[in-house]
C-alpha cells in the first residue's frame, strides 16, 4: 500500500523548504514539486533540495500551472494533505511581469484547487500574506480587517487565493486554511528579501536602496517561528480558515540596517528612495487568533533573528568575500 504523503509545493523555495524538512524530522513521507525558475539563483534552490534527500522525500520537477503534470502526480502519489507555497513572490516584480503572477499564483493554485476538490485531501493549507492588507492604517492588522484593496497585483492573487478557497469550501466541503505571512527573513532566505539584499550589498560595497527614507516599519518574523504556525496548520484540519503569522512586533526600518550593520561590523552607504508603487508603510500582525487556534507563539527578536541569519550567511559564502561577484 501506497504511503500516505504531504504535498508541498515550492519545495526549493525558502519556506518550502524549512517545512518540507520539518515534516521529514517529524516522521511524515513529503511529496514535494518546484518548477526551479530563475526568479532567483537556482543554485540556492538546488542547495536546498539537498537537505531534503532521504527515503521519506520524493521531488518532481514540475509546475503547479501544468495541469496535466499534477494530474500524474496524483494518480501516482498517495496525497491525503496539501501544503501550497509555490507562488511567483515579490511585490515589485509584478510591476514588469504581472502574467508570471497569474499563470504561477492562480492557475497553479486553481489547479490544485480542482484536483483536492475530487475528495480525499483532508486538508488544503496555502500561504497568502500580509500584503492583502494594503494600504490598511488600523494596527495591528486583524483577519477581521477588510482587505478589499489592495495595492500591488501580487497582493491582488494572494487574496484572490483567499476567494477561491471559500468558494471551494462552501461547493465541495474542502478543509481550508490560508496563512498570512508577515516580512519572513532567515538563514537560507530569498536573494531579494531585506536583509540578503542589504548585506550582499555591503559586502560588495555598493549602497543599499532605503524606500520612503527610511520611514517603514516591518513585522518581521523569523522562519523557525512562521514554521512552526504552517506545521500546527497542517497537523490541526480546519473548516474554512485564515490566520496572521507574524511577530506582532513593528521594527523600523532605521534599526533594522543598524542590526545588520552592527552585525556584519561596517556600516552601509545609503541611497534614500521615495515609497514604490505597491510598498505599504507599515505592518503589523494582530496574532490572537492564531495564538489561541494554533497555539502559534513567536519566540525570535529581530537582533537574535539577525545574528543567526549573519552565522549562516559567513557559512554560505564563505570569509573570503573576494568570491562573491563586485
Amino acid at each position: 500500500m501506497r504511503k500516505e504523503s504531504i504535498l508541498v509545493t515550492g519545495c526549493a523555495g525558502f519556506i518550502g523548504m524549512y517545512v518540507s524538512k520539518s515534516l521529514l524530522e517529524r516522521g511524515y513521507h513529503v511529496v514535494g514539486i518546484d518548477n526551479l525558475n530563475d526568479y532567483y539563483d537556482v543554485e540556492l534552490k538546488k542547495k536546498r533540495l539537498s537537505m531534503l534527500e532521504c527515503g521519506n522525500f520524493k521531488f518532481y520537477h514540475e509546475d503547479i500551472a501544468d495541469r496535466g503534470k499534477l494530474d500524474s502526480i496524483f494518480k501516482d502519489e498517495n496525497i491525503v494533505k496539501i501544503c501550497n507555497l509555490a507562488a511567483q513572490a515579490g511585490v515589485r516584480y509584478s510591476l514588469t511581469n504581472p502574467y508570471a503572477y497569474l499563470k504561477s499564483n492562480i492557475e497553479g493554485f486553481l489547479n490544485l484547487l480542482e484536483i483536492a476538490k475530487g475528495g480525499g485531501i483532508e486538508n488544503f493549507v496555502y500561504a497568502s500574506s500580509s500584503s492583502v492588507y494594503g494600504g490598511n492604517v488600523k494596527t495591528p492588522f486583524s483577519v477581521e480587517d477588510n482587505v478589499d484593496k489592495p495595492i500591488s497585483l501580487y497582493a491582488a492573487t494572494k487574496k484572490t487565493d483567499e476567494l477561491f478557497a471559500h468558494v471551494y469550501h462552501h461547493l465541495y466541503g474542502l478543509k481550508t486554511t490560508g496563512l498570512r505571512f508577515f516580512t519572513v527573513y532567515g538563514p537560507w532566505g530569498r536573494p531579494d528579501m531585506a536583509c540578503y539584499k542589504f548585506a550582499l550589498l555591503m559586502m560588495k560595497n555598493k549602497p543599499i536602496e532605503v524606500y520612503n527614507n527610511g520611514n517603514m516599519e516591518r513585522d518581521f518574523t523569523y522562519i523557525d517561528d512562521i514554521v512552526s504556525g504552517i506545521i500546527a496548520s497542517i497537523e490541526k484540519p480546519f473548516e474554512y480558515e485564515i490566520f496572521n503569522l507574524g511577530n506582532s512586533d513593528k521594527v523600523q526600518l532605521s534599526y533594522f540596517i543598524e542590526t545588520i550593520e552592527a552585525l556584519f561590523g561596517m556600516k552601509a552607504e545609503k541611497k534614500y528612495l521615495p515609497l514604490q508603487p505597491g510598498d505599504v508603510v507599515s505592518t503589523y500582525a494582530d496574532i490572537e487568533k492564531s495564538r489561541r487556534l494554533l497555539g502559534f507563539d513567536p519566540k525570535v527578536k529581530i537582533e537574535e533573528g539577525l545574528k543567526r541569519f549573519r552565522d549562516w550567511f559567513f557559512s554560505y559564502h564563505g570569509s573570503d568575500f573576494g568570491k562573491i561577484e563586485k
